[in-house]
């Protein structure tokens, strides 16, 4: 392997985190502090890429990295409108949680968020739903099968493979 494709393509990573970073404002979820209110947190994070309502009159946001990023957060907040907690929760871990024939398409949803790429292939009926994550430091991707009734039928695991050859060359 020559020296220019590996840089092409750190170059190209290097961008799309640079990317992801500016669409989230370069706020980092992780930094928010506990009681916080949220308008606050708010103005920090930018807009969500969900909100949804929690038992208790609470409210989760939800703010993903997918399709480049390797993150989604839930920032949780109480019925006074104040952080409570906040979790990554593209995890393995998470992923396993599922129950195969009874979590739905928007429990997955409402748990991962929209994933990056959603495709099929010729021996499974239905839509499948990959998640990018990270997992002790590697590259990993999550397969969330969802039939035509939306039901999860399996989760998968596999490693990312990144295609070093500089396309352009």
């Amino acid at each position: 392997m020559t020296l220019r494709p590996v840089l092409a393509l750190s170059a190209r990573w290097a961008f799309c985190g640079m990317l992801a970073l500016g669409l989230t404002g370069c706020a980092v979820a992780e930094w928010q502090k506990i009681g916080a209110p949220r308008a606050e947190v708010l103005q920090d994070m930018g807009r969500p890429t969900l909100s949804y309502a929690l038992p208790g009159g609470g409210e989760r946001l939800l703010y993903s990295g997918q399709p480049a990023g390797q993150f989604v957060h839930h920032l949780d907040f109480d019925g006074q409108q104040r952080l409570a907690r906040v979790e990554q929760v593209l995890t393995v871990e998470q992923f396993h949680r599922l129950r195969n024939a009874v979590d739905t398409r928007e429990t997955v949803l409402q748990q991962f968020g929209p994933p990056a790429l959603v495709e099929g292939v010729a021996s499974f009926k239905g839509d499948i739903w990959t998640y990018r994550l990270r997992e002790n430091g590697a590259s990993r991707q999550a397969h969330v099968h969802i039939d035509p009734a939306g039901v999860v039928r399996r989760v998968m695991f596999t490693d990312e493979v990144f295609n070093d050859r500089d396309p352009f060359d």
